[in-house]
């Protein structure tokens, strides 16, 4: 095996296949990276939940296979100087020579190296990489980390005629980025892709307008993303009916400028720590949100304009979980939906259709003391 590549394209073709090897495992094949020369040079990490495949431009001038370890191999190549990285193994011994370094490391055999499991197509749609990218950005962290109920620990992927919905949900909150495809499946359908396997898929992903295709297999999904391919184990079970679970009675409705919503959450929550836990107490007046919190450091409260009358409405929230959410607002002012002191806040924008808006997001509410 023997190659030539810029240290730059294969600095960044290692660090996107290490996304998915094991930190740690008793399969040492599973913390490297596997390389494989013919006609192009192809790295893959596999930690058998989720794999990545990149390709990367290189002069082949001999073709073969081998795992090098991905720590050891990264840390080695980004301290390289920016030149031509010549690679070439005589068996199991690899040596690398850029300018004027070079290092004589043991590698492993391919054989050890679990394949990647193949996706017999099923179902299949393309949207741009950055808006892949940003459906996750906006849903990922309402996916649930509690091993209990499995099928929640991953994002619904629902295509339902020209659109495309992502939802998470974990207990406590709910997450929807809707999004119209330019290209239509032929047919409705949908899946659940692991939220650790979506991290990693948001990481490749680009800001740019090329092409994401995903594909469906009957066990396994398939992210095809320029010159790179991840594939994940899909999950299976019933995934929560997330239109039952949305509350459309909202008798109070106020529009609020989100950054300004967030300032004053982000005050009141300095109090709020881990050892000190405590709500975010809301009292929804007539053109203002009032905010107080007391824990065992002391007491603070705020105040933010809104346009609405909540009819001094007391509810209260998990400050964190609120604030979650309105990160995840893409736009500068918000429509808050609510309506009883046990009804949950709803976030949705300011103009747009009930039942497709481009983004929800709904937060339950905590129960609050006396006084």
């Amino acid at each position: 095996m023997k190659f030539s590549c810029e240290k730059a394209l294969l600095q960044a073709a290692i660090a996107t296949s290490s996304r998915a090897t094991a930190p740690k495992s008793s399969i040492p094949a599973l913390e490297g990276i596997l390389l494989e020369a013919d006609s192009e040079l192809r790295l893959t990490g596999y930690n058998l939940e989720t794999g990545i495949r990149t390709v990367v431009p290189a002069q082949v001038a001999e073709g073969g296979s081998l795992v090098l370890s991905a720590r050891l191999f990264g840390d080695i190549v980004r301290r390289l100087p920016d030149d031509m990285v010549s690679f070439s193994a005589e068996g199991l011994t690899v040596h690398i020579q850029c300018g004027m370094s070079e290092f004589n490391i043991q590698g492993i055999d391919p054989e050890e190296f679990p394949e990647l499991p193949a996706v017999e197509p099923q179902n299949a749609l393309e949207l741009a990489q950055s808006t892949l990218a940003d459906m996750i950005n906006r849903t990922l962290f309402a996916v649930s980390d509690n091993e209990s109920r499995p099928i929640l620990t991953g994002s619904l992927f629902e295509v339902n005629g020209s659109t495309l919905s992502v939802v998470s949900v974990d207990g406590q909150r709910l997450a929807i980025r809707r999004e119209t495809l330019e290209k239509a499946p032929n047919m409705d359908f949908s899946f659940v892709v692991p939220g650790a396997a979506l991290s990693e898929v948001r990481g490749i992903c680009s800001d740019v307008e090329e092409t994401a295709s995903i594909t469906t297999g009957a066990r396994h999904i398939m992210f095809q993303v320029g010159s790179t391919l991840l594939v994940t184990r899909r999950l299976e079970g019933e995934f929560l009916d997330y239109r039952q679970a949305i509350s459309r009675k909202s008798t109070v409705l106020l529009t609020a400028d989100v950054r300004q919503l967030m300032a004053s959450i982000d005050r009141v929550s300095l109090i709020i720590s881990e050892k000190f836990k405590s709500p975010l107490r809301c009292t929804v007046g007539d053109g203002m949100l009032y905010f107080s919190t007391r824990t065992a450091i002391g007491d603070a409260s705020d105040q933010c304009p809104v346009t609405g009358d909540g009819g001094e409405l007391k509810i209260g929230f998990n400050n964190r979980l609120l604030m979650d959410a309105l990160k995840a607002v893409p736009t500068e002012t918000a429509l808050l939906k609510m309506g009883t002191s046990s009804s949950p806040c709803i976030i949705v924008p300011t103009d747009a259709e009930e039942g497709a808006e481009p983004y929800l997001f709904m937060v339950l509410p905590v129960r609050l003391s006396a006084g």
